[in-house]
């Protein structure tokens, strides 16, 4: 999802490579392709993303989100070039009650978070020229996603998580937000997800009003819907970075998704 959105905005200048041209749990044929290309810059948007799957295939997760990671990130040490890890804000455990910002402290609840914490600390320790940019609730064109979810759902009366709070990001949004950072050299962790906040049960009622659509929607707690992973309550990302790279409102995103989804 997010990575057809890069290869899109990026260009003539992207050479995108799908997981047939190169696994990034391969660490062969990823270092062949890098070697081949010459990239100046290895945006890495492969990911294990099935967060409930993951609490039955850690190992699974591990793989790509961990060590290839790494694998991604010493292909590009070895050509001289920068590398993107898109981490989440699944890293922490959500009990601060105020927006995340870089420095704090993570404890992912879930092997999901815990893989993706391992791929940030793999990505760093492979090359000292890396981006590491932790996002949040993505929707975007080219995969399943939240909105999707919710406008397919015909039942007139729904109940929606109301005590999970976060920031939903729009994939054209973040993968702008990706080539501007990359084009400086403001290297370490970022936090970048879409402006504003909102819990499941509020992103879900703005969907259905701009989309003009009428359903009946009760919040309710997180212990209705009993998840093989454990989520973070609150994992609402902000940045203290002075050179930090701002994003439209989740608004806004989901106005465009909605437009261009119509």
């Amino acid at each position: 999802m997010l990575g057809q959105d890069v290869a899109r905005l990026a260009g003539d200048e992207a050479v995108a490579a799908a997981r047939a041209d190169c696994d990034v749990t391969d660490r062969g044929s990823l270092g062949a392709l890098v070697e081949e290309v010459q990239p100046e810059v290895v945006v890495n948007c492969a990911a294990y993303t099935d967060v409930d799957g993951a609490e039955g295939e850690p190992e699974q997760a591990l793989r790509v989100n961990g060590d290839g990671a790494g694998h991604a990130a010493a292909a590009a040490a070895a050509v001289g070039a920068t590398v993107v890890y898109v981490s989440s804000d699944y890293v922490f455990d959500g009990s601060k009650r105020a927006p995340y910002v870089e420095s704090d402290p993570t404890a992912p609840l879930s092997s999901y978070g815990r893989s993706k914490l391992a791929g940030e600390q793999a990505t760093a320790g492979a090359n000292p020229r890396h981006f590491v940019v932790r996002s949040s609730w993505l929707f975007g064109e080219h995969g399943e996603n939240f909105v999707d979810t919710m406008l397919g759902l015909e039942r007139e009366q729904l109940r929606v998580v109301d005590d999970q709070v976060g920031c939903p990001t729009y994939t054209p949004h973040l993968a702008e937000g990706l080539l501007g950072l990359v084009r400086g050299h403001a290297f370490g962790i970022h936090h970048m997800a879409g402006a504003g906040r909102c819990s499941w049960y509020e992103f879900a009622r703005a969907i259905f009003e701009r989309a003009g659509v009428e359903r009946r929607l009760v919040p309710c707690g997180s212990d209705e819907f009993p998840r093989p992973a454990r989520r973070p309550a609150w994992s609402v990302l902000a940045s203290e970075r002075a050179d930090a790279v701002e994003l439209p409102s989740w608004q806004a995103g989901l106005d465009a998704y909605l437009g261009v989804r119509a």
